[in-house]
């Protein structure tokens, strides 16, 4: 999708070094993104400053924005989204390995707790076996592989949403059966 006409204008102006295109671009969309980061983080404080971040990155990279390729709002609105997520993937590594030692202070797991743990999760591995070949596959990536969907999409050669349907639709197969079984 191709950008709009004053979209094309004022990257131009911001290119060329014009505050106030900036202002406008600015007043136009910051809602969007200060709304889209503050429902990723739930923290205010920090929308607020991806909000910024994204928009000092409009002013001191215009030339990364591509208005063949886009609107100025669709782009702005990934920067924002990819920041928020980011930092929320950070602040749970931190509060991960601010537990560190204290995860290995628990007690024993009891015996039956463990053949229960370990019927449970071969009852999901055979669940999962028992999916179609694209749905396992795309399932496995993203869950046992730690990908994206996007990721997913590209290892398997099919499109974004191929791919998160796929993955939808394994998930959901695989809570009706073990469902059935009660997992």
């Amino acid at each position: 999708m191709e950008a709009p006409y004053d979209d094309r204008l004022l990257h131009q102006r911001v290119v060329g070094g014009d505050e106030a295109a900036l202002g406008e671009v600015y007043d136009r969309l910051s809602s969007l993104i200060f709304g889209l980061s503050l429902r990723v983080t739930r923290d205010r404080v920090i929308a607020e400053d991806i909000t910024q971040e994204v928009f000092l990155v409009f002013w001191e990279r215009p030339l990364a924005y591509d208005p063949d390729r886009g609107t100025l709002r669709a782009w702005l609105a990934t920067i924002a989204h990819r920041r928020a997520v980011d930092h929320v993937r950070a602040e749970e590594r931190r509060r991960v390995s601010a537990l560190g030692p204290r995860l290995f202070e628990r007690e024993p797991a009891r015996l039956e707790d463990t053949v229960l743990a370990a019927d449970e999760a071969e009852r999901v591995r055979q669940a999962v076996t028992s999916l179609p070949d694209g749905l396992r596959e795309a399932v496995e990536l993203a869950y046992f592989g730690g990908r994206t969907y996007r990721q997913v999409g590209e290892e398997l050669g099919v499109p974004e949403g191929t791919a998160k349907s796929r993955i939808r639709l394994a998930l959901r197969r695989l809570a009706d059966a073990l469902a059935e079984e009660e997992v």
